[in-house]
């Protein structure tokens, strides 16, 4: 189609369309100055810290939290969704051997197309509300069972068949390592899965949206969501925090390796956030998680959070760096034995949640996101010279 430039309104916007609002949401707002963010009506880490995985799920998906009879019966609904159509299954060992410089995330995005086709996805401009609603709830069900699999067959060992009776955390640490984990670091795990299943209009959210407006299916949303995420400028953070603490190895060089950093202008992994001004609200409830298990990885993190603060106070007076999510997440991570390579496929494992969330509030407006670029290349049109 081409575009009457003349009848068309530039609008100048930000670079990375900081600050410029899209479209409206019912899913989830993230108030940085505040240092706040909510599912639906409800704060994000009142809810990670007294409901459970499925229950928030259950609230993005259909719009409220479900009672102990509704959480029941979605959880068994999501519970049974777990396992792999065995066209999947048979291709992961090629996949995970293909993605093996890559890692599991990369895997995923091969993985989730074959899902799709597998499973007959269809476009959801050409399905119903439920039909939409299933393919979400089938795609995100699975996803821990593909990174897990990946996992495994990229360390040579056999993948984990997913238990229905174990809760979405529980089954996901039970399907990475074999064995069933033990309650506090399932619970844990599903506090942090719970933090991180949706935050505002991020990177990889706006792609599923932006894919989603074509009226592409859900595992064609999904993958490039998953794409967005694998840039380490998006979900690559929670393991690089953990090399902070490696590298600065020994309580007695936290603060000549700070002023160091600090002096030359590098950034500091795990510190600073996009949106937030104040302390990552995240950040804070995975300390308190992060402190609960206690430990001298524990205790060196808090004091290197403490001496990053002050120096920075005095150094660069002015300037607040708080810790974001993914410095404490590392620690958590770690403490409940994921390994690096597994933290941002755990992210995803959350945000798929999230994704399928928003590629249905999406899929109910017709119209395509179609912005504009302006050419600012030679003068056109040039006569095209003729060959000589």
């Amino acid at each position: 189609m081409t575009i009457n430039r003349a009848a068309t309104t530039l609008v100048d916007v930000p670079r990375g369309l900081a600050g410029v609002v899209v479209t409206d949401t019912r899913i989830g707002d993230v108030r940085g100055r505040e240092g706040f963010y909510h599912y639906r009506q409800y704060s994000a880490v009142e809810l990670a810290r007294s409901r459970g995985f499925e229950d928030v799920w259950h609230l993005l998906v259909h719009g409220q939290l479900p009672d102990a009879e509704r959480r029941a019966a979605f959880a068994a609904q999501t519970a049974a969704l777990r396992r792999l159509p065995d066209e999947v299954r048979s291709a992961l060992p090629a996949v995970a051997a293909a993605s093996a410089l890559s890692g599991p995330l990369a895997g995923m995005r091969t993985a989730l197309s074959l899902l799709g086709a597998a499973k007959g996805f269809r476009p959801v401009y050409d399905i119903d509300a439920d039909r939409r609603r299933a393919d979400t709830l089938a795609a995100a069900a699975a996803v821990p069972t593909m990174l897990t699999a990946l996992y495994r067959l990229g360390q040579g060992l056999d993948p984990v068949e997913p238990r229905e009776d174990l809760s979405y955390a529980a089954n996901y640490l039970y399907m990475l390592t074999g064995s069933e984990p033990e309650p506090r670091c399932a619970r844990a795990v599903e506090q942090y899965l719970i933090s991180t299943i949706d935050h505002g209009f991020n990177a990889s959210t706006f792609t599923a949206r932006v894919i989603a407006s074509t009226g592409a299916d859900v595992a064609a949303c999904l993958v490039g969501a998953v794409g967005a995420l694998s840039g380490p400028l998006h979900g690559g953070a929670p393991s690089r925090a953990l090399d902070t603490l490696d590298a600065i190895g020994t309580p007695e060089r936290i603060d000549p390796w700070i002023r160091a950093r600090v002096l030359a202008g590098e950034r500091i992994m795990g510190f600073g956030h996009a949106i937030y001004r104040t302390e990552d609200p995240r950040s804070r409830m995975l300390r308190e998680i992060a402190q609960g298990f206690g430990g001298a990885r524990v205790d060196f993190a808090v004091e290197v959070e403490r001496r990053v603060e002050a120096i920075l106070a005095e150094l660069k007076p002015g300037r607040e760096l708080h810790t974001n999510v993914e410095f404490y997440a590392g620690v958590v991570m770690e403490l409940c034995g994921l390994p690096r390579e597994m933290f941002t496929p755990t992210f995803a494992a959350a945000r798929a949640v999230g994704w399928s969330a928003n590629i249905l509030e999406q899929a109910e407006d017709p119209k395509i996101i179609r912005p504009v670029a302006r050419y600012v290349g030679e003068e056109a049109p040039v006569a095209v010279p003729a060959v000589r």
